[in-house]
């Protein structure tokens, strides 16, 4: 009877202890599986964090590529008018008159007053002139004290433009200031660009030429006397 009791105790016992046991492990560890699952749980939000705030990152940081990168493209800006001809070109009463302008007669007796004497030619064929490519061309010439001025229309009623300006009298002076009178030293510091096309001696006659790049249009001075005693700007017809 007594075994029999020791018996029943030490199976009761062992099921406490086993009991015991399965509650510690329960709580104190994970199983392998458990433990996998929850580190891919963990990584997957890790991930997810990462991209959210890569996404986050994203439009600003496209934006403001969009914005930096952003360029105006060449001649999508207008220009002030041809930089050239309008060194081509004299002053008077603050008004600037260049090669190529627009002019009729109107306008001309505008910003210089009534010419002395005005002349005008359409070129044909029979003109004596042998101008054959000018067929159908209206060249005017407008002359003032000191000042002729050329201008020539197209034909089908275009408007006239200038083509030749002579200038002999100190009050009309170049868009750099040099006028009629001028010394020679005073005309090369104004046009570094320019060079005498002769020796240059100062007692003889010589011509100073200021040439864009486009060898169409011109400016000459004539020097005499190691003076400008007169100054041409023209465009060469063809």
């Amino acid at each position: 009877m007594k075994l029999t009791k020791k018996a029943a105790g030490f199976i009761l016992l062992s099921i406490l202890l086993t009991m015991a046991l399965t509650g510690c492990q329960s709580n104190g560890a994970k199983s392998p599986e458990a433990a996998q699952n929850s580190a891919g749980k963990n990584t997957s939000n890790e991930q997810a964090k990462g991209e959210g705030a890569s996404n986050a990152n994203a439009p600003a940081s496209e934006s403001s590529k969009e914005k930096g990168t952003e360029a105006i493209k060449e001649g999508s800006m207008e220009k002030e008018g041809n930089v050239v001809l309008k060194e081509l070109a004299f002053v008077y009463n603050e008004q600037t008159i260049a090669i190529s302008d627009t002019a009729n007669e109107d306008q001309m007796e505008q910003m210089l007053g009534k010419p002395e004497n005005l002349k005008s030619h359409t070129y044909t064929a029979d003109d004596g002139t042998n101008m054959d490519t000018l067929i159908g061309f209206t060249e005017k010439v407008y002359t003032y004290p000191g000042l002729e001025i050329k201008t020539i229309s197209i034909p089908e009623g275009k408007q006239d433009s200038i083509f030749h300006i002579e200038i002999t009298d100190p009050k009309y002076a170049t868009v750099r200031n040099i006028k009629a009178g001028d010394s020679l030293d005073t005309l090369k510091n104004a046009y570094p660009e320019g060079k005498l096309l002769g020796d240059g001696a100062p007692d003889e006659e010589d011509d100073f030429r200021y040439e864009p790049s486009n060898y169409v249009d011109v400016m000459s001075f004539h020097i005499k006397d190691a003076k400008v005693e007169s100054i041409q700007i023209y465009s060469l017809l063809d």
